[in-house]
């Protein structure tokens, strides 16, 4: 097994486990961001927020690690 797919491995495995907080803290993430530009990519924001939540939840073939819910930018 290579580099990546080790990495690939823990961090599936880090998404399956704390899937909750990981979705907390990118929203979190794109507040701040929303904040700091005034509002003014809020829609660019919360696209890139949907787009990594998706993009970790599917790491492992299901949906179901990451609350699907849209961000609050």
């Amino acid at each position: 097994m290579g580099f990546l797919d080790d990495a690939k491995s823990k961090l599936t495995a880090a998404v399956d486990k704390h899937g909750d907080k990981i979705s907390d803290g990118l929203d979190k993430a794109g507040a701040l961001a929303d904040k700091k530009t005034g509002g003014k990519y809020g829609d660019k924001i919360a696209t890139g927020i949907d787009k990594a939540k998706g993009a970790l939840d599917g790491l492992d073939g299901k949906d179901d690690d990451i609350d699907p819910k849209p961000p609050t930018v």
